[in-house]
């Protein structure tokens, strides 16, 4: 390789960790970054060396990407376990691939700090902000009202993706990168700075200089991520008006440290958190805005009386201190706690005889008048079922109805996917109708609105009660008081368990073989139940 022996030799090797990948959109500028942390490592002392692992980018990965969190997370371990390497700076920023790097650093435990990819820039068509994934699902929905031609579409579909970098909109990548940045895992600033600016490349930089002063002073994971580390994750989450992706991901990330995150702990957090960032797709503006507006630490800075600011981070200083100084710039992007854009309750946690493990709901992204509800189910089976009748003319359905998706959970789909924002039938957007109650057992993006209910645990396939739900069924929501109600009665309910035969056909080999006998359900975080907790006695050897 025609390295020389004063390369590498009493030097802290770093490893850097590069989802790149010509199918991933979002990552389509880490060939740039990578080298740009190189140049940081090789500054400070340290040698490089640049290990690609796998890359899931939410475009073109089908079911969904969330069906290799968890392969990505064993990846990320495993080279960092293997391999000689003092230190890591981990690349990501499309939604799975954040949680999927800490979570396998966690576990692995060598020092290691993430470097996000950072949303790409506002998208303009006409005289319209145009904001990635919201916007697709607005104007679809209007090409199929009949209100949008095919040459408008097109225009659109060609403008939406203005740049390198993940949804501009507090989609889940971004969601998750300011948890990680709340968290302590990044340089201070990085979650929101776009893509493609020079700031980026100056921020990869740094990170590459910032792990190897961490490969001298050892500052694993376990050094500063703590319950309360998690907390300010959490409450950054709600903060942000962010994607309810998030629960599922850091309910597993608090599972590597060992920590019993139940969603309980959500909702007590969620009632006392407001809603700051005024970001669509709850909100107004885009992440280029919130960068503008100050970005990630002068929000946290309006957040101290509600955060654990004494919590430590990457930079060996507090979070308070991280923070300390941030201005707002931009007081509409981000509001203060006397002007919130919500009190609380950016996203609710459900219980009840549907869901009696939770379930969740973004109810800043939801029509208001429809956080009360109660109508008649019209039930799809599967994904497949819902796509050939939920537009079809002759389907008896209103605006008062509740649509239900079942079998699109962990083990139903497989793999979790974002199908939560049922589409609304095309009759009724011809009406004029923009939102309904729809209630699943699937994940939503990040970068999706509407009144749905997300994340039915337990799920249909793993014998919950969603599964027992028929067409005509009335179901009632009321998110005030954090309930979710199916109206059966007793005698019924116990005659439909009788005579219920489960359809989960259980795959033959290979991932998905071990995918299906060991994740575990939505308010479990859907790791594998063999990677939970600490691991001691497992540290990577010392070559």
């Amino acid at each position: 390789m025609g390295f020389d022996d004063i390369d590498y030799q009493n030097r802290p090797v770093v490893a850097i960790l590069n989802t790149w990948s010509e199918l991933n959109t979002c990552h389509s500028h880490f060939r740039n970054r990578a080298e740009e942390v190189r140049r940081g490592i090789l500054q400070s002392g340290g040698f490089p060396v640049e290990v690609p692992v796998m890359s899931l980018g939410e475009m073109l990965m089908k079911p969904t990407t969330m069906l290799y969190r968890n392969l990505l997370a064993m990846e990320t371990e495993e080279v960092l376990r293997c391999h000689p390497v003092d230190a890591a700076v981990l690349m990501g920023g499309c939604d799975k691939t954040v949680p999927a790097m800490l979570m396998g650093a966690i576990s692995a435990d060598i020092p290691s700090i993430f470097l996000p990819a950072g949303p790409m820039l506002k998208a303009r068509w006409k005289d319209v902000t145009l904001g990635s994934g919201s916007d697709v699902w607005k104007y679809w929905d209007e090409r199929l009202a009949g209100q949008l031609c095919d040459r408008d579409w097109k225009g659109i579909e060609n403008c939406l993706g203005r740049s390198a970098g993940t949804c501009m909109t507090m989609g889940t990548a971004s969601t998750m990168a300011c948890v990680t940045e709340a968290m302590g895992f990044t340089l201070p600033g990085a979650a929101c700075v776009p893509a493609v600016v020079a700031e980026h490349s100056r921020v990869a930089v740094q990170t590459g200089r910032h792990a190897v002063e961490m490969a001298w002073q050892g500052t694993k994971p376990s050094t500063f991520l703590t319950a309360q580390s998690i907390d300010n994750g959490l409450m950054t989450s709600f903060a942000i008006g962010g994607s309810t992706n998030a629960i599922v991901h850091l309910i597993a990330i608090a599972g590597r440290l060992g920590i019993e995150l139940t969603l309980d702990r959500f909702d007590e957090l969620s009632r006392t958190t407001p809603v700051l960032a005024d970001i669509r797709p709850g909100g107004r503006y885009l992440m280029e805005d919130f960068f503008d507006a100050g970005g990630l630490p002068a929000m946290l800075a309006r957040m101290t009386g509600l955060l654990h600011v004494d919590c430590q981070t990457v930079n060996h200083i507090t979070l308070g201190q991280q923070i300390e100084g941030a201005e707002v710039i931009g007081t509409e992007v981000i509001r203060s706690r006397e002007n919130p854009v919500a009190t609380a309750g950016g996203t609710c946690l459900l219980k009840g005889n549907l869901a009696p493990n939770g379930c969740v709901i973004k109810s800043l992204a939801a029509e208001p008048k429809l956080l009360t509800h109660r109508g008649k189910a019209v039930v799809f089976d599967d994904y497949p079922a819902m796509k050939t009748q939920v537009h079809d003319p002759d389907l008896d359905v209103d605006e008062n109805s509740v649509l239900i998706l079942r079998s699109a959970g962990p083990l139903g789909a497989p793999g979790f996917p974002e199908w939560g924002m049922l589409p609304i039938p095309k009759k009724l957007l011809q009406a004029g109708v923009r939102d309904m109650v729809r209630i699943s057992d699937a994940r939503m993006s990040g970068t999706s609105y509407g009144t749905c209910v997300l994340h039915i645990a337990p799920e249909s396939a793993a014998g919950g009660p969603l599964a027992l739900v028929q067409t005509g069924d009335e179901i009632e929501i009321d998110v005030p008081n954090r309930r979710i109600h199916w109206h059966i009665s007793d005698e019924e309910l116990k005659q439909r368990r009788a005579a219920y035969q489960p359809t989960l056909e259980q795959p033959e080999r290979g991932y998905e073989k071990l995918y299906a006998r060991h994740v575990s359900q939505a308010d479990q975080g859907c790791d594998f139940d063999f990677l939970t907790g600490r691991s001691p006695g497992s540290e990577p050897k010392i070559f």
